[in-house]
Parts: C-alpha cells; sequence; structure tokens
C-alpha cells in the first residue's frame, strides 16, 4: 500500500523551529553533533537510542535542505555566547568556593 504522504520524520513548530517528530529533539541539537563531535549518524542514534536512524537521516536531510538558514542560526546562538561569555564575572575554584563558605 502506498502511503498519501512521505513521512519526513520533521515537524515545525509555531516558531519555525524544526524538530524530530516523536521526540523532544531539534534539528539542529541533532546537526550539532555532527557539526561539533564528528558523529555519523550510527554514532548519533547510539547516543541518542529513543531516535531512530532513519529519523536522524532525516534530520541531516532537513539541515542539508535548509543549510544556510541553520547555519546562520549556528552562528547567532555561537555569537549570543560568546557576548555572554564577556560580561559574566569570573567562576570560583573549588578551593576559592571552600574557603569563602569557611569565613561565613
Amino acid at each position: 500500500m502506498i502511503a498519501d504522504e512521505p513521512i519526513t520524520h520533521i515537524r515545525l513548530d509555531k516558531n519555525g523551529v524544526a524538530w524530530v517528530d516523536d521526540t523532544k529533539v531539534k534539528v539542529i541539537e541533532i546537526v550539532l553533533d555532527h557539526l561539533a563531535y564528528g558523529h555519523s549518524p550510527e554514532e548519533i542514534h547510539l547516543q541518542h537510542p529513543h531516535v531512530s536512524l532513519a529519523q536522524v537521516h532525516a534530520a541531516f536531510a532537513y539541515y542539508y535542505d535548509h543549510q544556510s538558514d541553520l547555519d546562520a542560526e549556528l552562528d547567532q546562538r555561537f555569537r549570543r555566547a560568546e557576548a555572554l561569555r564577556g560580561t559574566s564575572r569570573p567562576t570560583f575554584s573549588r578551593r576559592k568556593l571552600a574557603a569563602r563558605l569557611k569565613r561565613r
């Protein structure tokens, strides 16, 4: 039997964000596993067993169909994180935090 519509495994929310169907995983998160760590689709599936291999490949297909938009979003996220990193105060080391707590 031929399906009425092809199964895409990807859905867009009301904000236009692409999600893997029946999961709480965004397409961009799957893509980041590949771009940041070099993970293959098989490795991503092993790391996220609730996402089928077909869903992983669908996320890659969606990424390549919309690569310029998603790459722009990734660049914007990186710049936002860098800006936040520049405004944050230095964190305490374990030793400094223990000393600070001891003074209380």
